[in-house]
């Protein structure tokens, strides 16, 4: 028997309107993501890079799946976040929708698809919405953005924006260092927070910003805030899968709580069929067909 959001919630008093949670079987939309806001609700979202991972999280009811560029570290093997291209986006893309029956799946324009300009950024939007199937669309940038955020709502393309750290800027970064330190960096980070939520953004990602400074930008806005290395003051929490889950290898960023060890389960898992393979223990008889 498959489980509801709402069996999956530790508080049976719930509201049935909770993206976690809640009762209704449909898509999460912007709109719900919205009335949330209003309602003072949390909210969880995950990454997500293919079908099987993400038809779990959806079965746990995670509301909100983000394909994002992570994928490149986590999935593709590169370096960065800076190599993936618009034909991996959309392609993984694609995989989590049909795995997929109630999350919102927001898919993440990369590096070098938005860039040029509104118009650029518009072409590739256009391209994951169509090809794809994804709700939303996700872009770094906060004032530089603003205007490409706007063509977008304005043609019917929801955007999730991004502030604070922004991977795809690595290189121009030197590295991940935490933003919004210092007077005139956090008045930096507001002004780019009311930038992308006055182009239209219905949401915002906050990275590796001071907590004091993203629970102001959580009660100055009237769009949802989703941190990750920001805080508990944000309407949302977004974490990596492969991070929350204990797959990825060697140090963690300080922001993030592993809730599993999958590496060492999966590991076992390897090495018990390999050692029954060896001992000629499997395939036994009940696995052999006649």
């Amino acid at each position: 028997m498959t489980t509801t959001p709402a069996q999956n919630a530790s508080d049976s008093s719930r509201d049935p309107k909770a993206l976690y949670g809640g009762t209704s079987s449909r898509r999460i939309t912007v709109r719900d993501i919205a009335a949330a806001k209003a309602r003072g609700e949390k909210w969880p979202m995950l990454t997500a890079y293919d079908a099987m991972t993400a038809s779990v999280f959806d079965e746990a009811g995670i509301p909100v799946l983000l394909v994002g560029d992570s994928m490149g570290n986590c999935h593709l093997g590169y370096e960065s976040t800076v190599p993936v291209t618009m034909d991996e986006i959309a392609v993984l893309s694609a995989a989590v929708v049909r795995g997929t029956k109630r999350a919102l799946i927001v898919a993440d324009l990369p590096f070098g698809s938005y860039q040029e300009g509104p118009v650029q950024a518009l072409r590739s939007a256009t391209r994951l919405i169509k090809e794809t199937g994804a709700q939303a669309v996700k872009l770094e940038g906060g004032e530089r953005s603003a205007e490409a955020i706007k063509l977008l709502v304005d043609a019917g393309i929801p955007v999730m924006a991004h502030i604070g750290l922004t991977p795809q800027s690595v290189n121009a970064f030197g590295g991940y260092p935490v933003q919004g330190r210092g007077e005139e960096a956090a008045q930096q980070l507001l002004r780019d927070a009311k930038a992308v939520q006055g182009a239209g953004a219905f949401s915002v990602v906050l990275e590796l910003v001071p907590a004091e400074l993203a629970a102001e930008v959580t009660r100055t806005l009237h769009i949802p805030t989703v941190g990750i290395g920001a805080g508990s003051e944000c309407d949302a929490q977004v974490l990596v899968w492969t991070d929350m889950a204990g797959m990825t290898p060697g140090r963690l960023p300080r922001f993030v709580k592993q809730y599993a060890q999958l590496r060492e389960v999966l590991g076992g898992a390897a090495r018990a069929f390999a050692e029954d393979v060896v001992e000629g223990a499997y395939p036994a008889p009940e696995h052999a067909f006649h």
